[in-house]
């Protein structure tokens, strides 16, 4: 093979990233990351309604920035392929020529023409009713390849809450597209019509199924909502997986791009499941994309699990990982987040009083505060991880983002109990590093209570990288080994290997896998003095974690995802 190279690009919470790969070595060449400008202004987001929204251009001009930057550094005639990645479910609203609405000036600052975050949780009430609905209305239970359990981060509780929130959206909506299918879109410049949706966006997240012919019927759509009426084909009925082509770049983004207009666009996909491509999954491997949120992805021979129901995951879906294997998908609503909030929780002095201050200039408050933030972290986990697990009594629950598995809930809150006065902050960030651990093992439990075995366990994404701390505590919870992947931009590297099938550089993605896998950085080792605390502190965080959710459902004004099944 002559010099190859391949982009994968990976559009994460707070930034877009480009990866410029060696297809034949995986050798990560160049990359480039682009955050998010008006996401990190807080624009268009209202964290206490759960309101999180994404601005297009914040997208597109990313795109632009990050792929130019890498594309310059190779001659553009040897940049064969590309493929994108994002965060999702994480739909937004398109005209007839798929185009953003928020892209159109009258929508250009209503929220509800952008991309809904896969974290918004504005659609609690749409989840309970998707749920209730499915269970009763006499037809096929359109959620039971889904978990069983409809989250509101989902496609169709998403679009139920924007057409009933916005009847102009509503009315001015011709389709919805997943954000990896819409920027594949922008990039080939193709007909929505005949436009090759991703099997890993549909399958996982708008209950599309092989066996019922596609996506849910229109009679149940117009039963959960008539305002549906008439989008089920306005939308798709096949699917695609993300190593087949979706076409080649536009003249228009070629030229904007610096690239060939022969480069072949792959089929777009979630974040997570390129990341598990990247981090060499294989099969009844559990990886663990670990960053704002934690996406746990199973691959299993379709043979083997095919007609199982693992109830209570996100998910499972032929070929939405590896084409030919299914792909189960689980995880947490906050990882890293949970942990950015306890950082700020315990800034707030940096932020609202240093600047108070009669004694330093503002330049010294500055670097004061630069200083602080660059030790924060890494004094955080070196302090918490020096207290006995048997001899700390403060417990956590992780839900601060809600629970999205086992058992999809995003009406639950994170809590803490067991606070003294001599309490303190390392305590307490090891407390919620245990929490996030103990979710992490509820999951694995949910898999092999349902005869799905996890062999083996590995980690990617920051936190994997980054936390010792945390990494050491999983393997002394789950009481496993846990890898660490060597590749620090895992998702883009799995787009991009996806990206080298596409373009006919490899005959499949296990082909790929073996050629362009970085290998793994470490492995963490259970340490056996350990395992019985964390048993028996598990064991409290269940008990915990069951007081919370009672309590949760029985507070006046709460809406549970799962409220509306048990009175259906």
């Amino acid at each position: 093979m002559s010099q190859k190279y391949v982009i994968g690009i990976d559009y994460g919470t707070d930034s877009v990233r480009a990866l410029l790969v060696d297809a034949r070595t995986g050798a990560e060449v160049a990359q480039a990351v682009h955050p998010y400008a008006r996401w990190q202004r807080g624009a268009y987001c209202n964290a206490t309604q759960n309101q999180f929204r994404q601005h297009p251009l914040d997208h597109l001009e990313g795109l632009e920035a990050t792929v130019r930057q890498v594309a310059a550094t190779v001659p553009a005639e040897q940049i064969v392929g590309l493929a994108v990645d994002t965060t999702g479910s994480t739909p937004g609203a398109v005209n007839e020529q798929g185009q953003s609405l928020a892209l159109l000036p009258e929508f250009a600052e209503n929220p509800n023409a952008m991309f809904v975050l896969w974290k918004d949780h504005t659609a609690l009430a749409e989840a309970a009713e998707i749920n209730q609905k499915a269970k009763t209305w006499g037809g096929e239970d359109f959620t039971r390849f889904e978990g069983g359990i409809y989250s509101s981060e989902w496609f169709w509780a998403k679009i139920m809450h924007v057409v009933r929130e916005d009847e102009a959206v509503a009315q001015a909506a011709h389709s919805w597209m997943e954000h990896c299918d819409w920027l594949t879109l922008q990039l080939t410049g193709g007909d929505l019509a005949s436009f090759k949706r991703s099997r890993c966006a549909a399958g996982h997240k708008a209950m599309w199924h092989e066996s019922w012919g596609g996506l849910p019927s229109e009679e149940f759509l117009v039963h959960l909502e008539p305002k549906l009426a008439g989008l089920r084909p306005r939308l798709f009925t096949d699917t695609f997986t993300a190593d087949q082509v979706a076409g080649t770049l536009s003249d228009e983004w070629a030229k904007r791009l610096g690239l060939s207009p022969d480069t072949v666009v792959a089929v777009g996909s979630f974040d997570a499941h390129a990341g598990a491509v990247a981090g060499e999954i294989e099969a009844y491997s559990m990886v663990k994309v670990m960053g704002t949120s934690t996406c746990d992805i199973v691959v299993a021979p379709m043979q083997e699990v095919g007609a199982k129901l693992v109830p209570g995951i996100c998910g499972q879906v032929d070929g939405s990982v590896v084409p030919g294997m299914l792909g189960l998908e689980a995880g947490q609503s906050a990882v890293g987040d949970l942990l950015a909030w306890f950082r700020q929780l315990i800034e707030w002095p940096l932020r609202t009083l240093l600047p108070q201050s009669k004694v330093l200039t503002a330049e010294q408050q500055e670097k004061l505060r630069e200083e602080l933030a660059g030790k924060m972290m890494a004094a955080l986990n070196e302090a918490a991880a020096a207290v006995d697990p048997a001899e700390s009594a403060v417990l956590a629950l992780d839900w601060v983002n809600g629970r999205r598995t086992p058992d999809a809930n995003q009406a639950l809150k994170g809590a803490l109990m067991n606070l003294s006065m001599g309490t303190d902050a390392p305590q307490i960030f090891r407390a919620l590093v245990e929490s996030i651990c103990y979710g992490s093992r509820r999951i694995v439990e949910r898999f092999e209570e349902q005869s799905v075995p996890i062999k083996q366990v590995i980690g990617l994404g920051g936190v994997a990288k980054k936390s010792a701390f945390m990494m050491q505590t999983l393997a002394d919870v789950l009481n496993r080994p846990i890898k660490v992947a060597e590749s620090d931009q895992a998702p883009a590297l799995g787009a991009a290997m996806y990206a080298a099938v596409a373009a006919g550089l490899h005959p499949d993605v296990t082909t790929a896998q073996r050629a362009m896998g970085n290998g793994f950085a470490e492995t963490y080792a259970p340490n056996p003095d350990r395992v019985a605390d964390y048993e028996a502190r598990y064991q409290q965080y269940l008990a915990f974690g069951q007081f919370v959710e009672q309590n949760t459902q029985s507070m006046a004004g709460e809406v549970a995802e799962t409220a509306l099944i048990d009175n259906a």
